[in-house]
């Protein structure tokens, strides 16, 4: 997320942390998988590759990740959000950061994967969306992927109406150097076909 204008902010105002993290919670005990984007991850990288989880929230992808062996930072400007990843992981890397200012933080260029999941890209703040790809982008190291999940209707995102549209945000990636690798319907590896109303992209940069 991104951030005090951002669409997020809007919904939550910035307290959301505890109640996220208990509504995962619920869902885990009561059997679901909330794993799946990190599985999804695992599937395209080798243990101890490095990940960037922009738009973290809690934590709770990039504390999976971790568990497994690979080596994750997590960056989000919620700041109650990231008070659970931090209480949750406390030896972990967690930045407050706007993912519109990410080039403020001075990381350096050797991500394998960055990860955008749970709507991130529709919910930053309007007109940044560019930018934010931008950054993602410049993160990764030649050869890296950007991993994206956002919704594209009302169904799929805790808004009114879809804020990006699939054209859009491949032209943002194309700007940024990057390339769409594969396109799914789902974290768990469905088709996607055209009008789904959500989308997991893998985008990457060329080797050199």
């Amino acid at each position: 997320m991104t951030g005090h204008s951002d669409r997020w902010a809007e919904l939550t105002g910035g307290q959301a942390g505890e109640d996220y993290a208990q509504r995962f919670a619920r869902l885990a005990e009561s059997g679901h998988d909330v794993h799946g984007e990190a599985s999804f991850c695992t599937a395209l990288l080798t243990p101890s590759s490095k990940v960037l989880d922009a738009g973290c929230g809690t934590g709770r992808i990039a504390i999976r990740l971790t568990e497994l062996g690979y080596r994750c930072t997590g960056v989000d400007v919620d700041a109650s959000m990231l008070a659970v990843a931090r209480r949750e992981a406390p030896t972990q890397e967690w930045l407050l950061a706007d993912l519109a200012r990410l080039d403020s933080l001075g990381l350096e260029p050797d991500f394998d994967l960055v990860l955008a999941a749970g709507n991130v890209i529709p919910l930053l703040a309007p007109g940044t969306e560019a930018t934010v790809v931008r950054h993602l982008a410049a993160a990764l190291r030649p050869g890296g992927l950007l991993v994206t999940g956002m919704g594209l209707d009302a169904a799929h995102l805790p808004l009114p109406e879809p804020t990006v549209t699939l054209p859009e945000f491949d032209r943002w990636c194309t700007e940024a150097g990057l390339t769409l690798r594969e396109r799914y319907a789902t974290w768990s590896g469905d088709p996607y076909t055209e009008g789904c109303g959500y989308a997991v992209s893998v985008h990457g940069l060329p080797t050199t």
